[in-house]
């Protein structure tokens, strides 16, 4: 089997099944993924053709929103639901404008923190866990043994691409209202997350493919996704779809930016939000 330049995976790490989050990393452009992720991203590609793009479009809005962050001061960021951090993910985003920034990526696929432990060896402001969003008690006690989080402190959550993987059953507003406790005033909340609104048929025929999986998405209304905000302050421009969250350049934007399917946003909590 020939890889990527990513090098050879993690010990242990079964070839022979495809992994969500090397598939991901594939849409990307990334390095660690395989032959038997490739096959199944062209599957996907043939039935989804925008599915690539709009998961670029997500991780730029990510970057966007760590830029914006890092200018207010933030140097402390929690990426809950993070896959395999490449492609200019959170740390290198980061260090490039603060080297001494910490970054604790979360992720409950263990092939994703595998690869992730790999990838982070040599960096010593980074690091990876493996735990379920569904858990934020548990998240925010490993998060802070780790000794990279600082709960008394500001903090970044950062939550791309993952809440919509929260099945209504598992009520994923009070999992957003835990996490939200642990923020003291001055931190952020980032969230991009899958929406029904405004959306072309082959992203609501994704979304029914994805019922399928072990991995469903559900895809919530733009009111529902503002609420898991709860009583932070919404920073400019609000909740809108990815490609009009503070675009580097006018031209960035696309002619249709609901075509990627997704709203993202980012709040503060301020002294009186909870």
């Amino acid at each position: 089997m020939t890889e990527q330049a990513g090098g050879a995976p993690p010990a242990g790490v079964d070839l022979d099944r495809p992994s969500a989050a090397r598939v991901y990393d594939f849409f990307l452009g990334g390095a660690h993924n395989f032959e038997v992720d490739r096959q199944l991203a062209e599957q996907i590609a043939a039935m989804t053709p925008h599915l690539a793009e709009t998961m670029r479009a997500g991780r730029a809005f990510l970057r966007r929103a760590v830029r914006t962050l890092l200018a207010e001061g933030i140097d402390q960021f929690l990426d809950i639901g993070s896959g395999i951090p490449t492609v200019g993910n959170v740390h290198e985003v980061a260090h490039a404008v603060a080297p001494a920034a910490t970054v604790l990526y979360v992720d409950i696929d263990p092939v994703a923190v595998a690869h992730s432990r790999s990838i982070l060896a040599d960096v010593p402001q980074a690091a990876v866990i493996q735990a379920d969003l569904r858990d934020p008690d548990a998240i925010c006690e490993q998060a802070a043994a780790s000794g990279l989080i600082d709960f008394t402190r500001p903090v970044a959550i950062l939550l791309a691409g993952v809440t919509h993987f929260i099945p209504d059953a598992d009520d994923p507003q009070d999992v957003l209202r835990r996490l939200r406790s642990r923020a003291v005033p001055g931190s952020h909340l980032v969230i991009s997350h899958a929406t029904f609104e405004d959306q072309p048929p082959e992203v609501l025929a994704a979304q029914r493919l994805s019922a399928r999986t072990d991995t469903e998405i559900t895809l919530r209304s733009k009111a529902e996704i503002r609420a898991m905000f709860g009583d932070f302050t919404i920073l400019e421009p609000g909740i809108v779809h990815l490609p009009l969250w503070r675009p580097d350049a006018p031209a960035d934007v696309d002619e249709r930016p609901e075509r990627f399917g997704a709203f993202g946003g980012v709040a503060r909590r301020d002294a009186a939000a909870g």
